[in-house]
């Protein structure tokens, strides 16, 4: 991901301010192990440079757990880089192994009780960093697209930055886009939102 790209999305009109930006490991070691072309310090300034033009864009992160040689200092550095990243999500994948590829014929396997654990970590952590970003534009006005989904006379949206938003049932709204004012947050950290007007 390059800074031109980055400029580019934000300057055109029809672009939604969501990046999802492959990460892997926040262990510059285990870069270099997985053959990543870009260390911790490319992925800093990336992130920084969506900030720089995007303040409100949604940046969600794949991270791989378990990779082969992972160890607790590495996975530590990891979690603490994650934590300290202005980032919106994880997506947290667990490493399995794969037949003919050269990261299967690695020494240093990981025990899958401990993938399973550090990704219960990591999972955690993404809880936080989202309830921080929805919780960051809590009284913003945004638009949102709603769905078609009845959970229980409720429906469910995205803004543009990629929040849910959960409104009671409407079924004039499905396939819609509405402009609503975030409100709070529901016991299951979802956004809810009062109308404004149509979009």
């Amino acid at each position: 991901l390059r800074n031109e790209v980055i400029d580019f999305v934000a300057q055109a009109k029809c672009f939604v301010p969501h990046f999802h930006i492959p990460l892997q490991s926040g262990s510059d070691r285990l870069l270099k192990n997985m053959k990543r072309r870009y260390l911790t310090g490319l992925y800093t300034e990336r992130v920084a440079r969506i900030r720089q033009v995007m303040p409100d864009a949604c940046i969600g992160v794949d991270v791989i757990v378990g990779f082969p040689g992972e160890s607790d200092d590495d996975f530590l550095e990891t979690y603490q880089y994650l934590a300290s990243l202005d980032v919106s999500y994880l997506h947290v994948f667990t490493y399995s192994e794969r037949e003919n590829t050269e990261a299967a014929s690695m020494s240093a396997v990981v025990p899958m009780h401990v993938r399973r654990k550090r990704s219960k970590m990591l999972r955690g952590l993404s809880v936080k960093l989202r309830h921080a970003f929805y919780q960051k534009h809590l009284g913003s006005t945004r638009t949102v697209l709603f769905e078609d989904e009845n959970k229980q006379g409720w429906m469910f949206g995205f803004t543009e930055n990629y929040i849910k938003v959960k409104h009671p049932w409407n079924p004039d709204w499905v396939n819609t886009l509405k402009i609503m004012k975030l409100t709070e947050l529901d016991e299951d950290g979802l956004a809810m939102a009062s109308y404004i007007k149509e979009a």
